[in-house]
């Protein structure tokens, strides 16, 4: 009798990994299979294989086991089926099942895709190998003579996954299996070879290499964690890098991210060749050759370089190349880009006006570039036009605000920078400097001061003159200076207006770093740019612009809070609570800790302050307007606001409390992969004329902001103004604070008292 399944010493053995652990895995698990097929006593004409990553002896820790029981007709197996099946669900494993006749299994194969492709990986383990022969031979004639049928399937299959999944390759928890560049990708194109050659020489190692990379990730991922699941989240990358012998998770996930990239590039190749030839031949007129520029043609939905075109020769072929292609929205013909590959680029590259254009053409042409540049990336041309990239590809930036690898992020950031080229005076420098701003993070030291000497030494070697170079300097060093400044501080503050102008000196720059900073918000994630936050930037390039071109401070700011309107409210000394789309108007009686109880009331409705304003009179009276968004319903639940804020105006909620359970019960505080957020309190006592401004920055958790306003409150200093960000797992909200008397808070002591109470807070 079969002894019970332990594949303890195959699973714990720290020597296995990968591919080897997955072979002996599988092999333990064929052993234990045939002993259970013999204990059975299985009739003649019965036959037990293995099919899915099973059959391809891919078994990781957390696999299924994917079984199919071939029977002759009219034979009764149910006996044998259970005797197999039963003892697979006692071990705690997850099978996949079947029981078919040859003829059964073959029409399920010729309309279920599922069916068809687990039966291309058919191995056979016990029983009759006659009838696993019969039906694996039926299966690959069956699917080759179905072929134009399914491979129409899986393309669009692998157009949904990778809709789905997102790029394994830049996201920061990549999906290993079924996301772009993942192992699903491989299995699709090794199906597609068996209907018909698809793959170009030299592909089939190159995949085979990239998926080796995957699959012992993925492997081990399913051994730390015991459960099923392919993403690869960030709590576990540093304990996977270290089983896996990498330095660290960095070092894994780059492997991962140039892996991917390998599949995810021939995978889309393939699959383009595929798609092209399913499509039938092109008419006599769309056949012919369209030429692009010198040497450069459009062919049958490729470019293609001419017979004649010499890339040795001509160094800008290269170039001029992507950007035909970038223009036309296709991809560059293989053959042509191993030639161009072949010939190289010269070193240092030959920069002129010419080639500084064409790469300038290449981010103009719009997203159509990025595959472009990730075919002369594969190839490494593109390192060639630019050696410092080499230092940034793959790069992971390990937190969750950014969504891509820094190599990504710049070609995201440069082609949504193309998009906004008429609000500059020169596109060219918007983009480059965009492609340029983020090149310090590949090496150690702060990114900007490194990137400082990067674009100096590499806009010299692009022949930009020395203004420009200047130019691309002022781009690096003040790339994050307005999105920090316009969510972070008082845009009706003189001080803040005037700093920024100060620094940024004039408005050619101003513009420029206005579009840097969409496009880089933009291509960061989907948390980084939204409409308030690109109001808030166009209300400061917009102020910094008029006081440049040489309005007043006072001007640019104006006097817009509070409104004659909302004096006039104050005026009637009545409380007025006002509450309309995502923004509260509060207007009663002042009184300390005001601002603390209405952040409080928010924080148990579920909503985030993205900002707030409040003015006090001479006459007792407090003006508060804050701006929110929920945190989970897309609806504001007003009512209920007004209700609490009226409880809590007159003392009669326990605010405190409540917010405690709140947090029991919702537990908001984000995930946070690389460990707690180290809280702290910036002071800053220059930007602003006529209020001290303090920063603070802790993980975001559920009443962050009542207890911190809750400490400004027990300090008696008033709140004029606050801005709050939520950058993944943190926040980072800013107080514009004054003391009693209405003045900035000078007094060391008391600041530092200010300090000690909001930290206490926070870690309370």
């Amino acid at each position: 009798m079969a002894p019970p399944l332990d594949r303890t010493p195959v699973v714990d053995d720290p020597g296995l990994a990968g591919l080897d652990l997955c072979g002996r895995l599988s092999a333990l698990t064929d052993e234990w299979m045939q002993a259970l097929f013999a204990d059975v006593g299985a009739p003649g004409g019965v036959a037990l294989a293995a099919v899915g990553g099973y059959g391809r002896a891919e078994l990781s820790p957390q696999s299924d086991i994917d079984l199919i029981l071939i029977h002759e007709p009219k034979l009764d197996v149910d006996r044998v089926a259970d005797g197999l099946w039963y003892p697979v669900w006692d071990a705690g494993l997850k099978l996949g099942h079947a029981l078919r006749t040859v003829k059964e299994a073959l029409a399920l194969a010729a309309d279920d895709l599922d069916t068809a492709t687990s039966l291309l990986s058919m191995r056979h383990l016990a029983g009759d190998p006659a009838l696993t022969a019969d039906l694996a031979t039926k299966a690959a004639a069956l699917w080759r003579k179905r072929s134009k049928r399914w491979l129409k399937e899986i393309a669009a299959n692998v157009r949904g996954r990778h809709a789905k999944f997102g790029e394994v390759a830049f996201l920061l928890e990549p999906e290993l299996k079924e996301g772009r560049g993942g192992l699903r990708d491989v299995h699709a194109i090794r199906w597609a070879e068996l209907a018909e050659t698809v793959m170009l020489e030299g592909d089939d190692v190159a995949l085979q290499e990239a998926y080796d990379v995957l699959l012992s990730v993925r492997v081990e991922l399913h051994r730390r964690t015991g459960r099923p699941g392919d993403v690869l989240l960030l709590q576990e990358q540093d304990a996977v890098a270290e089983a896996l012998g990498y330095a660290g998770a960095d070092d894994m996930m780059r492997a991962v991210s140039g892996a991917a990239r390998s599949i995810a590039w021939r995978s889309d190749e393939t699959w383009n060749r595929i798609e092209s030839s399913l499509s039938g031949p092109l008419s006599i007129r769309s056949r012919r050759d369209r030429e692009l520029g010198p040497g450069v043609v459009l062919r049958e939905g490729f470019v293609h370089l001419t017979a004649e075109a010499d890339p040795g020769a001509n160094p800008k072929l290269a170039l001029r190349t992507a950007v035909a292609a970038a223009v036309e929205e296709v991809r560059i013909d293989r053959r042509s880009l191993e030639r161009l590959a072949a010939a190289g680029l010269p070193q240092p590259f030959p920069w002129d006006r010419d080639a500084r254009q064409l790469l300038a053409d290449l981010f103009f042409a719009g997203r159509s570039a990025i595959p472009v540049i990730e075919a002369l990336d594969q190839v490494g041309l593109w390192v060639q036009l630019l050696p410092e990239w080499s230092a940034v590809q793959c790069k992971p930036q390990r937190n969750a605000y950014h969504t891509y690898t820094v190599d990504r992020h710049l070609v995201e950031a440069a082609v949504n920078a193309g998009e906004l080229v008429d609000r500059v005076d020169r596109p060219d420098l918007l983009v480059i400097g965009t492609l340029l701003h983020d090149i310090g993070k590949g090496f150690p030291g702060d990114h900007t001061v490194v990137g400082l000497d990067l674009v100096d030494t590499i806009g010299a070697r692009m022949g930009y003159s020395p203004d420009d170079v200047a130019t691309f300097q002022e781009l690096v060093r003040y790339h994050l200076l307005l999105p920090d400044v316009a969510t972070r501080r008082d845009l009706t503050d003189d001080g803040t207006i005037e700093t920024v102008a100060g620094l940024v000196g004039n408005e050619r720059t101003l513009r420029l770093l206005g579009a840097l900073t969409e496009a880089d918000s933009r291509a960061t994630g989907p948390g980084a740019w939204n409409t308030w936050k690109a109001e808030l930037v166009r209300q400061l390039v917009a102020r910094v612009a008029y006081v440049l071109g040489g309005g007043s401070v006072g001007e640019a700011t104006g006097d817009s809070f509070p409104t004659a309107e909302q004096r006039a409210l104050m005026a009637e000394r009545q409380q007025v609570i006002d509450c309309s789309g995502n923004r509260l108007l509060v207007v009663t009686r002042d009184r300390p800790g005001l601002f603390s109880r209405v952040a409080g009331v928010l924080s148990l409705a579920g909503l985030d302050v993205l900002d707030a304003a409040a003015y006090s009179d001479d006459e007792g009276m407090a003006l508060e307007l804050l701006h929110v968004q929920p945190q989970r319903s897309p609806n504001i639940e007003w009512d209920r606001v007004v209700r609490d804020l009226e409880l809590a105006l007159t003392g009669r909620l326990a605010l405190s409390a409540r917010i405690e359970e709140r947090a029991r019960t919702y537990g908001r505080q984000k995930s946070l992969p690389l460990g707690p957020i180290d809280p702290s309190v910036i002071i800053d006592n220059a930007i602003s004329y006529d209020a001290t401004v303090i920063e603070v920055h802790a993980s975001d958790t559920i009443g962050a902001l009542y207890r911190v306003t809750r400490a400004i409150a027990e300090l008696e200093l008033d709140i004029r103004s606050a801005k709050v960000q939520t950058l993944g797992s943190e926040v980072v909200d800013s107080f514009y604070l004054r003391d009693a008397t209405g003045q900035k808070i000078t007094d060391p002591p008391l600041l530092k008292e200010l300090e000690r109470a909001i930290l206490h807070s926070i870690n309370a």
